[in-house]
């Protein structure tokens, strides 16, 4: 009876240990050898570009089998965003995403035999990224940020007139330099005096603002990474001085008591980045891909902080409450059903 048992004991641990390493009804298991290795390269840490990373892995992770991933972060330097780039390369990523202007650049200079996605870049063609947006480079292609500058200053004249208004951006981000010439252009069109200030990386940004702060009515952030890695100084100093601060980001104006912010929402752009490295694996060849252009609605967002207006002693309108996809009011932060 007793070894009948033990006969019994045997057969159910075998049993248990074949149903483990039974592949489940309509699953296929995915070799390592084999599986896509996806490199993703942001080049600092700020809220929106954390929100991209993580779009593109949810996105890749729910529609391809397996995928294996390698996050890197340049933390805002050039010279670290090329030995990633050198570091894709060694390591045979299937494909390479960069994101942010400057991290895209580096993939894109040292990764020539397989594909690279760049990820949230301004103007790529401006970048020398593709030479067209209608369809990709040789090996190159992705999805653009180019944002509203008209409409982001629009809305914070609508919020208070200005006559003098600031911009700090990063004379090095090729992104930054076409949004500074749209901001100037906006200016001349409006009457409206730009003061601007730049800075080399991201421990200039504070006192770069502090330089301008007396000077002007208003300042203007556009989706520059390294100032929008200081953005917490950035708004401290405004509400300090009593300015409005308006931003392209409308991710980091959740959590950062800025004004206004009205762009695009980042976790979904990541998603849609995510669809193009999805159709690469699946066999499209990146240059017959053009470059993505967020328009549906549920990729933009506005952010409108009404603690802050307070504090400002403005009273933002019962219209543009009304557009506001995202509410900050007592602390807490409100989104609307769109």
């Amino acid at each position: 009876m007793h070894k009948r048992t033990m006969l019994i004991v045997v057969a159910i641990a075998f049993a248990a240990i074949a149903a483990f390493f039974i592949p489940k009804s309509g699953t296929t298991p995915v070799s390592t050898a084999t599986a896509p290795r996806v490199g993703v390269a942001k080049f600092v840490a700020h809220p929106a570009l954390d929100d991209l990373e993580k779009g593109v892995v949810d996105e890749l992770t729910a529609t391809i089998p397996g995928v294996i991933f390698d996050l890197q972060n340049a933390n805002a330097d050039m010279a670290t965003a090329a030995q990633i780039a050198r570091k894709f390369k060694s390591d045979g990523a299937t494909v390479a995403v960069g994101i942010a202007t400057p991290t895209a650049q580096a993939l894109a200079s040292a990764i020539k035999d397989t594909p690279v996605v760049f990820c949230a870049v301004t103007d790529p063609v401006a970048a020398d990224l593709v030479s067209s947006y209608d369809g990709g480079g040789a090996n190159v292609t992705g999805t653009s940020d180019m944002t509203p500058v008209a409409a982001q200053l629009d809305l914070l004249t609508a919020l208070r007139p200005i006559q003098k208004l600031g911009h700090v951006y990063n004379a090095g981000e090729a992104n930054s330099v076409k949004l500074a010439e749209l901001v100037r252009a906006w200016c001349d069109d409006h009457g409206v005096v730009l003061v601007e200030s730049t800075v080399a990386n991201s421990a200039e940004v504070r006192t770069a603002v502090l330089s301008i702060a007396d000077r002007i009515d208003g300042l203007y952030l556009g989706n520059d990474n390294t100032v929008f890695s200081a953005v917490s100084a950035v708004a401290e100093v405004c509400l300090q001085k009593k300015l409005p601060l308006v931003t392209a980001d409308p991710t980091s104006a959740e959590t950062v008591p800025v004004l206004a912010a009205v762009g695009f929402d980042y976790y979904q752009m990541g998603r849609a980045t995510g669809r193009i490295v999805a159709r690469i694996l699946g066999g499209e060849k990146p240059g017959a891909i053009p470059t993505y252009f967020p328009s549906a609605p549920e990729e933009k967002s506005l952010v409108l902080n009404l603690d802050v207006a307070a504090k400002l002693g403005l009273t933002p309108s019962t219209d543009m409450i009304a557009q506001a996809t995202v509410l900050i009011r007592n602390g807490a932060v409100e989104r609307k059903t769109r």
